[in-house]
């Protein structure tokens, strides 16, 4: 037996694409904007923060969202390709070597995008009662600040050994002495 097919998706489905696609129309459009979008990273951040202390709770959210932050760190901070995995060509050592940028395994953009998501459903977690789970706050503190000292040192010591630099500025630009007179006479 055949089953009939709908020509028409559902309403629902219908909704869940227009939203979707709006969202996507609002990040393509923020995607330069690198100021802005810090400053509202910053300003949530902020909100949470006010929040927690406010109501005086949450601390297993905040605890989670600390967790959740720092793997999207080490991701930022992370090649692409690890280079203890690899056995092709190496990042140049010396100025006279091949530049080579360095690619992250989570790019600017998208670290903020799942920082920011994160911490706006941070933000309604604590709406909802359910998820003040009474705990003490202190040791988890200490707990995540132990993880986070021990992770960034097992990475820094990577990037120590493999000769890396998660935040560089591009390929060094040479310029003549009179360079902004000769770069306009080119044109």
């Amino acid at each position: 037996m055949d089953t009939p097919v709908e020509d028409a998706a559902s309403p629902v489905s219908q909704s869940a694409f227009k939203f979707n696609q709006q969202t996507q129309i609002l990040l393509d459009r923020l995607a330069h904007l690198l100021a802005p979008r810090w400053v509202a990273w910053v300003v949530s951040l902020l909100a949470y923060a006010v929040r927690v202390w406010m109501l005086r709770g949450f601390y297993i959210v905040t605890y989670g969202l600390g967790i959740y932050n720092l793997n999207l760190l080490l991701g930022f901070i992370t090649p692409q390709v690890d280079p203890e995995l690899e056995e092709g060509p190496e990042l140049p050592t010396k100025s006279d070597q091949e530049f080579k940028p360095f690619v992250r395994r989570l790019p600017e953009f998208k670290f903020w995008w799942s920082s920011i998501k994160s911490l706006w459903i941070g933000l309604c977690m604590t709406l909802f009662t359910m998820f003040d789970v009474p705990v003490f706050w202190p040791i988890l503190l200490l707990y995540w600040l132990l993880l986070f000292s021990v992770t960034m040192k097992r990475q820094i010591k990577h990037m120590i050994k493999y000769r890396y630099l998660p935040f560089t500025t591009g390929k060094k630009k040479y310029t003549s002495p009179g360079g902004k007179k000769e770069a306009a006479a080119a044109n």
